[in-house]
Parts: C-alpha cells; sequence; structure tokens
C-alpha cells in the first residue's frame, strides 16, 4: 500500500505562482508514474499532468505551459508548479501514483486551490 499527502493549497491571486507537494509513503519502491487531477465545483475530475519515474511528463492541453510538473524519486514525492493560475483553476487537486507491479492506482485526500483576487 502507498499513502499519498498533498499540501500547498490555499487561497492566491491570479496570476501569484503556487506550488503543490505530495509525499509518498509505505511501499514507495512500488511506485511508477504520479501526477495531479483535480475536480473544480460542479465539475467532473480532469487530468492536470503526469510524470513517469524516468521524468517524462505529459500535460492536459488546457493547462500546458502554465503548469509544471515534476517529481523527485529519492523522496517519492511530485510537485506541481502553477504558473499565473486563473480563476478557473480552483479545484481541489488530487494526486495520484500507479504501482509499477498490479497498476493499481492510489489517491491522496485532495490539497484545495482558490484563485481570487
Amino acid at each position: 500500500q502507498v499513502q499519498l499527502l498533498e499540501s500547498g493549497g490555499g487561497l492566491v491571486e491570479p496570476g501569484e505562482s503556487l506550488t503543490l507537494r505530495c509525499i509518498g509513503s509505505g511501499n514507495i519502491f512500488t511506485i511508477g508514474t504520479m501526477g495531479w487531477y483535480r475536480q473544480a465545483p460542479g465539475k467532473e475530475r480532469e487530468l492536470v499532468a503526469t510524470v513517469t519515474e524516468s521524468g517524462t511528463t505529459d500535460n492536459a492541453a488546457s493547462m500546458e505551459g502554465r503548469f509544471t510538473i515534476s517529481r523527485d524519486n529519492a523522496k517519492a514525492t511530485v510537485y506541481l508548479k502553477m504558473n499565473s493560475p486563473k480563476p478557473e483553476d480552483t479545484a481541489i487537486y488530487y494526486c495520484t501514483a500507479r504501482d509499477k507491479f498490479t497498476s493499481e492506482d492510489y489517491w491522496g485526500q485532495g490539497t484545495r486551490v482558490t484563485v481570487s483576487s
């Protein structure tokens, strides 16, 4: 089992950068691809970005160029840097990790990000 704990959310003004962090614990040697999803009020959960163990990233097209995902394998940690967030980026952001042996997906509890002036 893997546990994921997100942090770094909060209230930010439009254009103010914010970095989310997610730390894995437990059987971290099983962690393969990690990523971030988000769910805005009244909307379905959507993919933000993923990063493989080797560092290959994939961003949702609507967030390409504004959000940067990265990871530190030694610390079982994944980051999401949000540059120039907009009010429509307001959502709960969830961390996810896939078990590279079983393909089971683990999820964190989420961290709320509110973009407002």
